[in-house]
């Protein structure tokens, strides 16, 4: 009898060992994308983040990383730092990691902002937006005497459109955006109103408005010009290309390694 429960004791024992090795090797498993943005997330965070700076905190899978960093050499190293979101997302963020929290309101002058982007090209111009953000974003980054961009390496272009398929987004006012869909129209390419994967209807911003994917058909010869010409256009809020904005690119790769332009 008792060998009998001794022996079902150690089985049991082996079925939880075997469980809870498998919950260990799946927490400690990453996939290469997440490994690229946490290696370029580490590396901004660890570069440009210094005590008693006012800090703009982007949107997006990679600043979940940059956060996380953060956090840590806040409490590791007693650092004094005041966040700044970019987000609901970015709020969130810095709310559950225990960061101070401020706003442009409170805090209208930043010293680095570190955010990702969806395509970044040779010049650095970035192509930012697929997480709906971009409006806040680029206030924030304007608001920042230093801007990080922090990327996987899918992300490196040497002209934008080179990888990034889905378009610019452009924040648009409801009322406007049939208009702002026939201006497109004429300018050539393909626009579409950004629709919601889990309710009915369109992607709604944090400002509430809606999102526009213009997916040019060739790459102009500029695009400031190109940029200008997306804000003239009535009901348009603002566009996901960041143009003579980033100061620098942080490409993480699968194996951990990083590259900086």
């Amino acid at each position: 009898m008792r060998t009998a429960v001794l022996r079902r004791v150690f089985v049991h024992h082996c079925r939880l060992s075997r469980y809870s090795v498998g919950l260990q090797f799946r927490s400690y498993t990453m996939n290469p994308a997440d490994a690229a943005k946490k290696a370029a997330a580490y590396a901004a965070v660890d570069n440009h983040v210094k005590d008693n700076q006012k800090l703009g905190i982007g949107s997006g899978s990679t600043i979940v990383f940059a956060v996380e960093r953060l956090a840590q050499r806040v409490k590791n190293e007693n650092l004094n730092v005041v966040c700044v979101p970019t987000s609901f997302q970015a709020r969130q963020l810095i709310i559950d990691n225990q960061l101070v929290l401020s706003d442009l309101e409170i805090t209208p002058k930043l010293d680095v902002a570190i955010d990702g982007a969806d395509e970044v090209d040779s010049d650095l111009t970035c192509i930012k937006g697929g997480g709906g953000c971009q409006t806040q974003e680029k206030i924030v980054a304007a608001a920042a005497d230093y801007f990080v961009v922090i990327a996987d390496d899918r992300k490196d272009s040497k002209i934008l459109g080179e990888k990034w398929k889905k378009g610019i987004p452009i924040e648009v006012i409801p009322l406007a955006y049939k208009s702002v869909l026939g201006k497109l129209k004429v300018l050539g390419g393909v626009a579409e109103l950004r629709m919601a994967k889990n309710k009915a209807g369109p992607v709604i911003t944090d400002n509430g408005n809606v999102i526009i994917d213009w997916k040019f058909d060739k790459v102009p010869d500029s695009w400031a010009e190109t940029n200008t010409t997306l804000t003239m256009i009535p009901g348009v809020v603002e566009t996901g290309l960041f143009i003579n904005m980033a100061n620098k690119v942080y490409f993480g790769m699968a194996d951990g390694s990083v590259s900086v332009r």
